[in-house]
């Protein structure tokens, strides 16, 4: 069963989750700033690398149009501290193990892989604004080029 797709104008999901040290991270926390939230399958794969190393490498330049950048995942906290280290990514990882998050976004259901279907994480990307609503949602991006597609549907691009 897939949740109903986020819109733009739509109330963002709360939530709060375990960062990479585990400390909580709340959405709520964030309000009175736009919060880049993307959704990725797993720490440490290729395509979720080159996707955290593009948002890393485009931070500075997010952070200086007053947007903050939060990756969530299945993954558990210490697999995230390793990503993070390894990568030196320089914003917060969030651990959503039970999965509760990825659903609440409609960034978890069915996939095709191959002719196969399975359930697993659709690589999706919002945009939350400083209300709290759903500003751009994004489902299927592709890791690679994703980044700087955001920053150009963002005004950001240089």
């Amino acid at each position: 069963m897939t949740e109903q797709r986020l819109s733009p104008g739509d109330k963002a999901p709360d939530f709060t989750l375990p960062d990479s040290e585990g400390n909580d991270v709340k959405l709520s926390d964030f309000r009175g700033k736009s919060v880049v939230v993307y959704f990725y399958p797993s720490a440490g794969t290729p395509g979720c690398t080159k996707q955290a190393c593009d948002f890393r490498d485009s931070l500075a330049q997010l952070n200086d149009a007053g947007y903050q950048v939060l990756g969530i995942s299945p993954d558990k906290p210490a697999k995230l501290a390793k990503f993070v280290e390894a990568e030196g990514l320089t914003f917060p990882l969030l651990a959503d193990t039970e999965k509760t998050v990825l659903k609440a976004y409609s960034a978890f259901g069915e996939k095709k892989n191959y002719g196969k279907v399975y359930e697993g994480v659709i690589r999706s990307t919002f945009v939350v604004d400083a209300e709290g609503k759903i500003a751009v949602a994004q489902y299927n991006v592709r890791a690679t080029g994703h980044v700087a597609k955001l920053l150009r549907d963002l005004d950001l691009a240089s």
